[in-house]
């Protein structure tokens, strides 16, 4: 059988926008949504994707898609936030991964102009927006069995923070 090999090509994204937030440093920040319960940031639109945002406010919520820019490089192995042991990268949500791309899923409080007035912030200021998705319940969310290694420490997100193992 012969071996077929993939090269490797180059995917280029540009920003739609900015995300702003209070977290001016990843250390200390809340490490997922449901631990920034009430934290409020904005987001800001490019003038060019403005008018993709017609009939967004008819949705509570919203998945924020982005580029984790500050995260440098990346490990195959790494230790998570919620977990003292290593585990495989793509296991967890940890930052620093071969592409860098977070997922969030916000609420949506309003948009005036070119701006979204978002909810439950997990994500530092000045970070580079690369999509919008709207989140619809019936598409998302998912009965699940199992959670992996996670199941063991999930009763710490709500107080954990990050810290600099990341950066």
């Amino acid at each position: 059988m012969a071996k077929v090999r993939i090269h490797a090509m180059e995917i280029v994204y540009h920003p739609i926008g900015i995300i702003h937030s209070p977290f001016k440093d990843p250390k200390g920040m809340p490490i997922q949504p449901t631990a920034a319960k009430g934290v409020k940031g904005e987001v800001e639109i490019f003038d060019e994707y403005i008018e993709g945002l017609k009939d967004l406010d008819g949705f509570s919520h919203i998945i924020l898609i982005y580029h984790l820019h500050l995260s440098k490089g990346y490990s195959l192995i790494v230790k998570p936030f919620l977990d003292n042991e290593f585990r495989g990268v793509f296991a967890t949500r940890a930052p620093r991964r071969p592409n860098p791309i977070g997922l969030s899923v916000v609420r949506l409080n309003g948009i005036k102009g070119n701006r979204l007035y978002i909810e439950d912030v997990d994500i530092v200021d000045g970070t580079p927006l690369l999509d919008i998705k709207p989140y619809i319940p019936q598409f998302d969310l998912r009965k699940v069995e199992k959670i992996g290694w996670v199941a063991k420490n999930i009763h710490k997100l709500q107080n954990l923070k990050a810290d600099d193992r990341f950066l």
